[in-house]
């Protein structure tokens, strides 16, 4: 698109009562809502340009810095620059992997070959791009293909609901405990073998034992990531003297703590909330199929680089699930007409801050409330 994207306001949507919006479904006119989701994307597709690229370059530039701070400043004892500037960055690099990954700008006229969904991160270029807990190809499959597949269905393996059952057989106090660890330490000890077990299944055509399992996450994810993070790199300053190794080694590990409870606040909540869908059944149509991303998906507060950055842009998680692979500066453009169609159609859209997420998303963690789960969960199409 040629001119700027406008400046949206963060007001939050009013969050209707479960049962109001449970009922609100059925009137929905499926295929209508389709339609005007359609026309919207052909206009999305028709406009992608030049400054779709210039925006992930900044984006990927302030990343970047942050990086360099970090490093810089990683000798100097424990201290919270370099462990704020290192933490930045990799959720920069969370951020990245997720909208390129999922092809955001292969249709960007003039897209670099790496900034493609081909090639970022695949392969050798892991290093380069998406260095996590993480092996991308395992992501990729895992979320891009069966978390959007299936969202919020029994097969979605992101179903945090089903995910947690066996918390909700222990102690409330244990509860809250597990989900703090979780918080803290989720992208290796949930994420990591989550994901690479869903694709080694698909690789092997077969259920992968959990001996197995752990057998390819400690070489392909863990030994890797921890190797360098917490003793490659910090040898880096090794000419430093073994004070500045420990410190690199201390902040390195205060940074990845850190970047674990920045994801785990924005991504966990983005689909879980007693005011949220869960279906036992496929969707009738490609049209109920969208009518169902928006009610079991939430946004968060949006507008302006820096809080859509800080939000890696999974404040736009409606607009996501309804279009996963245009670019992020796309998602800011076109969110308002989103969520007016939304309301010209009767389709909940809910939009709140992350911190208010977080306690709905909590509550269903320790089992105080439930998602809901409609009986006839096919809408009007």
């Amino acid at each position: 698109m040629n001119a700027a994207a406008p400046a949206l306001r963060s007001e939050p949507s009013v969050t209707r009562p479960a049962t109001a919006r449970a009922a609100s479904l059925e009137g929905v006119d499926a295929d209508a809502f389709a339609k005007d989701l359609y026309a919207l994307r052909a206009e999305v597709l028709a406009s992608l340009g030049e400054e779709d690229l210039e925006h992930l370059k900044k984006v990927e530039t302030w990343g970047r810095r942050a990086h360099w701070v970090g490093v810089m400043t990683a000798w100097a004892g424990p201290n919270p620059i370099s462990v704020l500037g290192l933490a930045i960055a990799k959720g920069n690099r969370w951020l990245l992997m997720h909208h390129v990954g999922h092809r955001g700008y292969d249709r960007v006229p003039n897209v670099p070959k790496e900034k493609t969904g081909a090639s970022f991160a695949r392969n050798g270029r892991r290093f380069a791009d998406f260095f996590d807990w993480i092996e991308p190809e395992s992501w990729i499959y895992e979320h891009n293909v069966l978390h959007h597949a299936f969202t919020s269905e029994e097969t979605d393996p992101d179903l945090i609901e089903r995910n947690v059952e066996w918390v909700h057989r222990m102690p409330m106090a244990a509860r809250y405990v597990t989900l703090g660890l979780l918080a803290l330490t989720w992208r290796a000890t949930y994420y990591a073998p989550a994901t690479l077990k869903v694709l080694l299944e698909r690789e092997r055509k077969r259920p992968v034992g959990t001996v197995e399992l752990y057998r390819s996450v400690i070489w392909q994810s863990w030994l890797p990531y921890a190797g360098w993070n917490f003793v490659g790199f910090p040898m880096l300053f090794s000419p430093l003297g073994p004070l500045a190794v420990m410190s690199a080694a201390s902040n390195v590990f205060m940074a990845d703590v850190l970047t674990n409870l920045h994801t785990f606040l924005i991504v966990g909540p983005n689909h879980a909330g007693d005011d949220l869908y869960r279906w036992e059944d496929r969707p009738a149509s490609g049209a109920d199929n969208l009518v169902r991303q928006v009610v079991s998906s939430v946004n968060y507060h949006t507008g302006g680089d820096l809080r859509d950055v800080a939000h890696m842009f999974l404040n736009y998680q409606i607009e996501h699930h309804l279009f996963p692979d245009i670019p992020m500066r796309q998602y800011q453009r076109i969110a308002p007409r989103v969520k007016a169609i939304c309301e010209k159609h009767g389709v909940p859209y809910v939009q709140e801050s992350v911190w208010k997420r977080f306690r709905k998303m909590a509550d269903v963690f320790v089992g105080k409330t439930k998602m809901l789960r409609p009986k006839g969960s096919k809408t009007a199409g």
